[in-house]
C-alpha cells in the first residue's frame, strides 16, 4: 500500500468539532493517508469516565473517516502520561504507522524534541526533578520547572506534555515513526464555552450541568451521547464501600503513594460525594488526575506487583481499507491481531472485560454488556 500511514491516539471524551478539525488538517497534510486511531476505552488518562462508550467512539471515528480502530486497554490508558504514551506509541509502531500527529500548544515538533533531548541526556534534569518534587511539587510541575531552569523554554500545557512523553517514547526505542503536530485552537483545560471548537474539559463541564453544548459537538456525538447525569454518585457508593472495607490495606493498590492512605482514612467517613472526598484529600502533590486514577486502580483490583505487557492488538472497528490492510500486515507482526475475548487468554483483556462490564453498569447502560461480550469489530465499507 503506497500511502502515508497516520496515526492518532485519542480518547475522544466526547468526540467534538475540534476532532473533526484534526482529521480534516490531517487530510490537509496527507490526502492519501491511512488513519488508525488508538482508542482509550471506558476511562481516561486523567482517570475520568468516557462519555462515550467504546462502540459508540468507534463508530463516530469510522464515520469520520478513520480506516482503523484500535482499543487502547483500561490498563494502559489510565496511568501516567509516561505509560499513557508508551502503550499507545508503541501498538502503532506495531502496526507501522509512518506518523504520529498530536494536537500541541507550541506547535513547533523541533522545540519538542530538543527539549527531549534534555529530558534524556542532560545530566542535570533528573536531579532538578527530585529537586522540585522534594519541594512538594507533582510531577509535571517539576518536570515543567526543570525544562524551564535549563532551557529558558516555558511548557506549562496538557498537550505539549503528552508530546514530549510521545516523542520520549520514540526516541529511547529507536521507532520508526515520525512525531508531528497540529495547532490547538483552544485552551485545554478551559471551563467556559466560547466557540464552536472548544475544550472536551468545558464540553463535559456544560454537559453535567444541563447546558447547550449543541453547537459543540456533531449530530452522531449527540445522537449517542447518554452518559448517566449521576454517574459519580452511581461510582462512589462502590468506591465508598471498597476504601472502607480495606482501610488499613490501601497500599497495595497502584498509585496509592505513602501519605495519601493516612488522607483517606482521614477523610472517607466524613465525605459524601465524591468530589468532596477529592477536595478534602488533594494536595500540591496529589493532583487530582492522579487522585482520580489512583480510585480507579482500587475499586478495581490493580496492585503495584502485578506486570503487564501488550500482548495482543484489539480491533474495534474498520472500513475496507483498514480490513485490506490489516490483512496485509498480519503475517508480518510480532504481535496477535484479535477481535474477541475468546482470542487469547491475557490478564490484560480480563481485565479489560470486567472493567467494561462496571463501566456499563455505573452509566446505566446495562442494555450493552451483551454487545460487549460479543466484541464484534465494527465493519463500515
Amino acid at each position: 500500500m503506497l500511502m502515508d500511514k497516520i496515526g492518532i491516539i485519542c480518547e475522544y471524551n466526547p468526540f467534538h468539532n475540534g476532532h473533526i478539525y484534526h482529521l480534516e488538517k490531517i487530510r490537509e497534510m496527507f490526502p492519501d493517508s491511512f488513519i488508525t486511531l488508538v482508542l482509550s476505552s471506558s476511562f481516561t488518562q486523567r482517570g475520568e469516565f468516557s462519555y462515550l462508550t467504546k462502540w459508540d467512539k468507534t463508530r463516530i471515528a469510522l464515520e469520520y473517516k478513520v480506516d482503523l480502530v484500535i482499543e487502547l486497554p483500561f490498563i494502559f490508558a489510565t496511568q501516567s502520561a509516561d505509560t499513557f504514551a508508551y502503550y499507545g506509541v508503541s501498538i502503532l509502531e506495531k502496526l507501522k504507522m509512518d506518523y504520529l500527529i498530536f494536537g500541541s500548544e507550541t506547535d513547533d515538533v523541533d522545540v519538542l524534541k530538543n527539549l527531549v533531548s534534555t529530558m534524556l541526556f542532560n545530566k542535570e534534569y533528573d536531579t532538578l526533578v527530585k529537586k522540585y518534587l522534594d519541594l512538594g511539587n507533582n510531577y509535571p510541575k517539576s518536570t515543567m520547572k526543570a525544562l524551564y531552569n535549563l532551557t529558558n523554554i516555558e511548557i506549562n500545557n496538557s498537550n505539549d506534555l503528552l508530546g514530549l512523553s510521545y516523542i520520549k517514547v520514540i526516541m529511547q526505542n529507536n521507532y520508526q515513526i515520525k512525531p508531528l503536530t497540529i495547532k490547538r485552537t483552544n485552551d485545554y483545560l478551559a471551563k467556559e464555552i466560547t466557540s464552536t471548537i472548544t475544550s472536551a474539559t468545558s464540553i463535559r463541564e456544560n454537559y453535567l450541568k444541563r447546558n447547550n453544548i449543541d453547537n459543540t459537538i456533531p449530530e452522531i456525538t449527540k445522537e449517542k451521547l447518554k452518559m448517566d447525569y449521576n454517574y459519580l454518585d452511581n461510582y462512589y457508593y462502590l468506591l465508598k464501600y471498597k476504601l472502607i472495607s480495606e482501610i488499613d490495606n490501601l497500599d497495595k493498590y497502584l498509585d496509592v503513594v505513602e501519605g495519601i492512605d493516612i488522607r483517606i482514612k482521614k477523610f472517607i467517613l466524613v465525605s459524601n460525594t465524591y468530589q468532596e472526598l477529592i477536595d478534602n484529600i488533594k494536595t500540591k502533590r496529589f493532583t487530582y488526575n492522579k487522585l482520580n486514577r489512583m480510585f480507579l486502580h482500587i475499586l478495581f483490583n490493580i496492585k503495584k506487583d502485578q506486570k503487564y505487557d501488550i500482548n495482543y492488538i484489539r480491533v474495534l472497528g474498520f472500513n475496507l481499507k483498514g480490513r485490506l490492510y490489516l490483512k496485509t500486515i498480519k503475517d508480518d507482526l510480532d504481535t496477535l491481531i484479535i477481535t474477541n475475548y475468546k482470542d487469547i487468554d491475557d490478564e490484560v483483556l480480563k481485565i479489560e472485560r470486567r472493567i467494561t462490564i462496571l463501566y456499563l453498569q455505573i452509566i446505566k447502560r446495562e442494555d450493552l454488556i451483551k454487545e460487549e461480550l460479543k466484541s464484534i469489530p465494527i465493519k463500515i465499507n
